[in-house]
């Protein structure tokens, strides 16, 4: 099966994992994904991820983070540039999501950084998705 949008399948198969409370999510694995994850963990949005090793391909399992009363903490993902429509900003226009409590995150010449990261490096680039 080939994927036209694979980090488009990444954030559905994390929102559907959390719409069905799982503990865990598998995701086959790339750079911009494992990219991706490192800024959901340091964010706060997920618990953990991790890369599992594998015959035809790596696997990254993410471990989503619930609250006391099993609500997640991710309850928004949004893609915003598609393969079929590309979205760039300059610093100056980064997104601000949920007036600061979201997050949007861009793939930017620094490499794939959160929209506030981005503008403390002064730098734009591609808004890939909003999460809140």
């Amino acid at each position: 099966m080939v994927i036209s949008d694979p980090i488009g399948d990444m954030l559905t198969r994390i929102r559907n994992a959390c719409m069905s409370r799982r503990l865990t999510v598998s995701i086959p694995s790339s750079k911009i994904k494992l990219a991706i994850a490192d800024i959901l963990k340091r964010e706060g949005f997920i618990k953990d991820y991790m890369l599992q090793e594998g015959n035809p391909g790596n696997t990254l399992v993410i471990k989503l983070k619930y609250t006391q009363d099993r609500k997640p903490a991710i309850t928004g993902l949004k893609r915003v540039s598609k393969p079929g429509l590309r979205i760039y900003t300059q610093r100056a226009d980064i997104p601000r999501v949920r007036g600061g409590l979201g997050l949007s995150i861009l793939s930017t010449p620094k490499g794939v950084l959160a929209g506030h990261e981005a503008w403390h490096q002064r730098v734009g680039g591609e808004v890939l998705c909003y999460v809140w």
